[in-house]
C-alpha cells in the first residue's frame, strides 16, 4: 500500500507507474483505493463509477476499469456534503459530519471488493488517500491504517520533496501515529526530487536513522506528468504554453471529468486556459467550454457570481464558440428544473438561454459507455455519460452527435453554441480533429491514448531506475 505524508504527493502516479513496472516483469497485477474523493469519474465495464486515477491505473495494468478497485467514492457537491458512491452506485448524500457515522459499514464492502481484487491478479497494489497523520480521522478509517490492519496489507510511506520539510513530513508521521499503526510502515520514499539526488543521501540517512525505515528510494521530477490525465483541474494548464489556437474552460466550483481537456491540450497548436474564479474569461479565445460539474444549479449560481454569462455573451458578439459538456450543457438551455429538489431547494432557475432546451432533474443516474456519430463531421467515437437529468426542447433537432440512431445533445441554430452529455468525445483522435479544424487549427497527427501508453512506459522505466522493485515485491504479502 502506497500512502502519503500529505495529500498530493503523487501516489496515484506511482501506483501506475509501479502497476506498469510489475506488468512489464510479467505479473498481472490490478490498483486499488478502498475510498477516493473526487468529481473526475470514470464509467466502468460493469457499469459504475470510480475515481478517473484508478481508471488510469487499470490502464497501466493493461485491464478494464472494474468497480471493485475503487469500492468507495465521495463525490463533493458542496463545501460540507457528498455523495456517496459504493461500489459503483450511489447510495446516499450525506454531510461531513454524518460520514463519520457511515464509515464503519463501509469497511465490509472495501474489503469484500479487495479480496476479489486478489483472486484475480499476483500482485494489487493499493493507494491511500489523504495522510494516516490526519489522526483526528483514525476512527473508523477505511482509507489508510484502518484499512491496512483490517486487510494486512504492509505500507510504504511517500513523502513531497518539491514542497520542502520532507524530513519533518516523514519523522512526524511516525511520531502522531499510534504504535500498532507505524508498525504497518515498512519503508518510506521520496517523491519529486528536482536535481542531483545524491545530494539528499544525507536526508534519507537522517529519515531512516529517526525512524528506523529503509528508504526504498528517492524518485526525480518525472517531466512528463502533464502528459498523463489530469488529477486536479488546474493540472491541465501545466504542459506547454503558446499554442495558436487558444480555449478557455470556466473552472467550476464542483467541476467535474474535467479530463475531457487532457487530449486537447496535449494538442501543439493548442492552448488550454482554466479561468478561475475572479478571472475573466480571454478575449482572445476561440472557444469556451462549459465542463460538467456535480452541482449544475449552484455552479450555474458561481458562473453568475463572477460575471462570466457577461463575458460569454461577449466572446459569441466577437465569433467565438462555446461547448457545453454534461452539466455545461444543462446550463446553456432555457431553465433548469429540480421538482425532486435533488441540487437544494426544489423550484426552477433560469439557464443562460444559449439553447432553446430545458432541462429536468430526475434521480436516476445514466451511466453507460456510448459509441456515438458527430454529426457535424461524421465520425464515429467512443464516450460515456455520467449525469443526472434529461434535456428536450427545439435545438435537439440539430444534435450534437447520435446514439444508435437516436439524437444526442443540441446545436444553435448559427452552430456557434453546442452541448453534449458525451465525456472522454476528444480522446478520439479523429473527431478532436475535426473539431479543432473548425477553430482554425491545423492537423497535428497526435495519436493521444498512443501518447498516453508511450507515457506510462517511461514512467515504469522511471520507477525501475529510482525504486528498489525487488524490495517492494518481497514486502508484499
Amino acid at each position: 500500500m502506497i500512502q502519503g505524508a500529505g495529500s498530493n504527493v503523487g501516489k496515484s502516479m506511482l501506483v501506475a507507474g509501479l502497476a506498469r513496472a510489475f506488468r512489464a516483469r510479467g505479473l498481472s497485477v490490478r490498483p486499488f483505493k478502498p475510498q477516493n474523493m473526487s468529481n473526475n469519474a470514470a464509467v466502468t465495464v460493469d457499469g459504475g463509477e470510480i475515481g478517473r486515477a484508478q481508471a488510469l491505473q487499470a490502464l497501466a495494468c493493461g485491464v478494464e476499469p472494474h468497480t471493485d478497485m475503487n469500492p468507495v467514492l465521495l463525490k463533493p457537491e458542496t463545501e460540507t456534503g457528498a455523495q456517496v458512491v459504493v461500489h459503483g452506485r450511489r447510495v446516499a448524500t450525506v454531510k461531513a459530519r454524518d460520514y463519520a457515522k457511515l464509515k464503519p459499514s463501509l469497511m465490509a464492502p472495501v474489503l469484500e471488493s479487495f479480496n476479489r481484487l486478489k483472486s484475480q491478479a499476483d500482485l494489487v497494489i493499493v493507494e491511500g488517500a489523504g495522510s494516516p497523520a490526519e489522526v483526528n480521522l483514525r476512527s473508523g478509517d477505511i482509507a489508510n491504517m484502518g484499512f491496512a490492519r483490517a486487510a494486512g496489507v504492509p505500507v510504504v510511506l511517500v513523502g513531497d520533496i518539491d514542497r520542502g520539510g520532507v524530513i519533518a513530513q516523514l519523522v512526524g508521521t511516525q511520531a502522531v501515529l499510534d504504535p500498532e499503526d507505524a508498525a504497518m510502515i515498512r519503508g518510506f520514499a521520496v517523491n519529486k526530487f528536482r536535481g542531483d539526488v545524491r545530494l539528499f543521501d544525507g536526508g534519507v540517512s537522517l529519515i531512516e536513522a529517526r525512524t528506523g525505515w529503509p528508504s526504498l528510494g528517492v524518485v526525480p521530477w518525472f517531466g512528463e506528468a502533464h502528459r498523463l490525465p489530469a488529477e486536479d483541474a488546474l493540472d491541465i494548464a501545466a504542459g506547454p504554453k503558446g499554442g495558436r489556437v487558444k480555449i478557455a474552460c470556466l473552472c467550476l466550483s464542483r467541476i467535474a471529468n474535467f479530463d475531457d481537456l487532457d487530449p486537447l491540450s496535449a494538442e501543439p497548436e493548442v492552448e488550454i486556459v482554466m479561468v478561475r474564479p475572479g478571472e475573466p474569461v480571454p478575449g482572445d479565445c476561440a472557444a469556451v467550454i462549459l465542463p460538467g460539474t456535480k452541482s449544475t444549479r449552484g455552479d450555474l449560481d458561481f458562473l453568475r457570481g463572477q460575471g462570466w454569462d457577461i463575458d460569454l455573451a461577449a466572446h459569441l458578439r466577437r465569433g467565438g464558440r462555446v461547448l457545453g459538456i454534461c452539466g455545461g450543457y444543462q446550463m446553456l438551455g432555457q431553465a433548469i428544473r429540480d421538482p425532486d429538489g435533488l441540487e437544494g431547494p426544489p423550484g426552477e432557475m433560469p439557464g443562460l438561454g444559449l439553447l432553446d432546451v430545458v432541462t429536468t432533474m430526475h434521480p436516476e443516474k445514466r451511466l453507460t459507455r456510448v459509441t456515438a456519430r458527430h454529426a457535424g463531421s461524421g465520425r464515429e467515437l467512443q464516450g460515456y455519460e455520467i449525469h443526472i437529468g434529461a434535456t428536450e426542447g427545439a435545438d435537439r433537432a440539430r444534435p450534437f452527435a447520435h446514439v444508435g440512431g437516436a439524437p444526442e445533445g443540441a446545436m444553435s441554430g448559427d452552430g456557434r453554441v453546442e452541448g453534449t452529455y458525451l465525456h472522454g468525445l476528444f480522446a478520439d483522435d479523429g473527431f478532436r480533429a475535426a473539431w479543432l479544424a473548425g477553430l482554425g487549427a491545423a492537423p497535428s497527427g497526435l495519436g493521444y491514448a498512443a501518447g498516453v501508453e508511450e507515457v506510462l512506459g517511461r514512467l515504469a522505466e522511471h520507477m525501475e531506475a529510482h525504486l528498489d522493485l525487488d524490495r517492494l515485491l518481497s514486502l508484499a504479502g
